[in-house]
């Protein structure tokens, strides 16, 4: 491998890296650790909490700098360099989102929004599908709010709009919607790289995910890969050079990889 660059993958977790209903990745982990110790970075961004990655580190066996709560925040940039911070945050907290909300957006929408942290632990479950012992640790979050969107899609875009219009953002996954700060993964992974290139400027960057929220970051990238997910179809997805695979994730995330370090060698 050419030892001039410096690899970094960018990478969501749920249905991407882990299995989309179990969240296990035993199956590539010894992949993982392999492309680990050929010094190529893996960055997790992800909606998850820092808690919840921390816990992905552990069952790895490795410290990833990584990136919470959609684009909210990076930790770990002191891992590679030393020099570099050990955190950055990039939102304001959740109380001044929730504020803002409450003042901004007409009541009639505001109870079309059900937040998680005001349900019962069986309906966060099954929404979430975690055990309930990993349900405290997704919900233990500093910068994002979950919530079900009981309304219309027309009643959504004006939710989007209002929300929009008052510097913040609705960030949509596959499971539920996050109220967020006007940050998104893409954004992250820019500021990321831009730290980066401080004390090494050759850099390539590959992106792997598989939901809508992941679209931005994917095109930010330089080799963006996709995860199969049988929610879309490649026509909805306007992204030049996209790697694609039609296994779902773990062994997807794996494969997308593989093919996006040939790229990546071949440049």
């Amino acid at each position: 491998m050419n030892k001039n660059y410096k690899i970094l993958i960018f990478t969501d977790l749920d249905g991407s890296l882990l299995h989309r209903d179990t969240f296990k990745f035993d199956e590539i982990k010894d992949y993982l650790k392999q492309l680990i110790s050929k010094g190529i970075f893996i960055i997790p961004n992800t909606s998850k909490t820092e808690k919840e990655i921390l816990e992905f580190n552990n069952e790895l066996g490795s410290s990833l700098p990584y990136i919470s709560e959609n684009g909210s925040a990076i930790n770990g940039l002191d891992l590679l360099n030393s020099n570099l911070p050990k955190e950055l945050i990039l939102s304001r907290e959740k109380d001044s989102l929730i504020k803002i909300f409450k003042e901004s957006v007409p009541v009639n929408l505001q109870n079309k929004c059900k937040w998680l942290s005001e349900m019962d632990k069986k309906k966060q479950s099954i929404i979430l599908g975690l055990e309930k012992e990993k349900i405290k640790m997704a919900l233990d979050r500093k910068y994002t709010i979950p919530f079900k969107f009981e309304g219309s899609k027309n009643e959504k875009k004006e939710l989007s709009k209002i929300i929009k219009k008052k510097g913040l953002a609705l960030q949509e996954g596959g499971r539920v919607i996050n109220l967020t700060d006007k940050v998104n993964k893409a954004k992250a992974l820019q500021v990321f790289v831009r730290f980066f290139k401080k004390n090494n400027n050759n850099v390539k960057t590959i992106a792997v995910g598989d939901n809508y929220n992941d679209l931005d970051m994917l095109k930010t990238s330089e080799f963006p890969c996709l995860v199969f997910n049988d929610k879309f179809t490649l026509d909805e997805i306007p992204i030049k050079n996209l790697i694609t695979t039609n296994k779902p994730s773990p062994e997807g995330w794996a494969d997308v990889i593989k093919k996006a370090l040939v790229k990546v060698n071949k440049n």
